[in-house]
């Protein structure tokens, strides 16, 4: 480098030169101890679910239980199911963070609900159109033309499984009963033909009961692919608190990350933290293999929470072209939303 001292320089400049860099080591600044880094507050984050606890929000249990969130100086308060949806918890902010879904987080923010989605931890939909297996009538969507179809009352469920039926060339015509979670159990009875359920909760749990379902996946049959689970916050809160918002999302990840690694050891802390609500640890333990064995946890190229920007594009111009979408005054959208601001990867780990 030019700054070194060659070995060439006469003896006498030598001499002074190394007077000269002693002195200036003397009384360089960096022989003055170093200031002690400001340790960063703990803040308080709370989270609300979207349902009962399950494999979904896996990643939450797993950095809660592992330290993450604690060395992440975060002192995080998982708020439990209730009849108020995350979505209005996380826009009234009564909750920093809530679980949500792609419909749900487009029917909020089309209201006026200040909602965003922050972090995918369920990077494609888990939902399938299910029936019985021992149904024979059934072999392809058309043969759900004039079946009755267990719903739970959510604004694209019937754009949804009209499409799937209409892309296999039937007419897309269907009885529809709203059952909320006693769908299941009308499909199981034969009180009802189909129904709307989670490859790694529902399909699984009726294959254990010896109640098997067969399913067509709505992807492959014309309906735009989604986000059945996210995590959401509001712009205000990340405005807020931007760095408390990055330092949550990356314990977040590594709960997920774990939860991608060790899915066993996983699911046995989600069910140790809610032992009174999960009966069925095998069940619990399933799920999670699925989720780890399928990707579900990370995407196509092998990220965790990226939200891609294109699908929202695809499945919000779904809801608004099937005219699901309504204002704050309760009236049908008249004007395509900006999809971009349904979401951002800013405070994604690695983004």
């Amino acid at each position: 480098m030019e700054s070194r001292t060659r070995f060439t320089v006469a003896p006498a400049l030598a001499a002074v030169s190394v007077v000269a860099i002693f002195l200036a080591g003397c009384s360089s600044p960096s022989a003055s101890p170093q200031a002690t880094p400001t340790p960063v507050a703990t803040a308080n984050v709370t989270i609300a679910l979207d349902f009962t606890p399950n494999t979904n929000h896996i990643g939450i249990y797993v950095a809660q239980a592992k330290g993450y969130f604690k060395d992440a100086a975060l002192k995080v308060k998982i708020l439990p199911y209730s009849s108020t949806p995350a979505e209005t918890l996380v826009a009234n902010k009564r909750s920093d963070f809530g679980f949500s879904y792609s419909g749900g987080t487009a029917y909020a923010r089309a209201a006026g609900q200040d909602v965003v989605q922050v972090y995918a931890n369920i990077s494609k939909n888990q939902y399938v159109l299910a029936y019985r297996a021992s149904d024979t009538s059934i072999s392809s969507p058309k043969d759900l033309d004039g079946k009755t179809y267990a719903g739970f009352g959510t604004p694209d469920e019937s754009a949804q499984v009209s499409t799937v039926i209409k892309s296999d060339g039937g007419k897309g015509e269907f009885t529809k009963a709203v059952l909320d979670t006693a769908a299941y159990e009308a499909v199981y009875a034969g009180k009802a033909d189909f129904t709307i359920a989670a490859t790694t909760v529902e399909v699984l749990e009726a294959a254990e009961i010896g109640k098997p379902l067969k399913y067509f996946v709505p992807e492959k049959f014309g309906y735009p692919a989604n986000y059945s689970s996210s995590i959401i916050s509001s712009n205000a809160y990340l405005k807020s608190n931007p760095e408390v918002a990055k330092r949550f999302l990356r314990a977040v990840q590594q709960g997920y990350e774990f939860a991608q690694d060790n899915p066993k050891e996983a699911a046995a802390i989600v069910v140790a933290a809610n032992k009174s609500v999960l009966k069925n640890p095998v069940l619990i333990e399933k799920s999670a293999e699925l989720l780890a064995s399928d990707d579900y946890l990370r995407n196509k190229d092998g990220k965790f929470g990226t939200i891609d920007g294109d699908q929202w594009q695809r499945f919000g111009d779904f809801l608004f072209d099937n005219k699901l979408l309504a204002g704050k005054d309760g009236k049908q959208l008249t004007q395509r939303p900006d999809w971009s601001t349904f979401y951002t990867n800013a405070f994604v780990p690695g983004q």
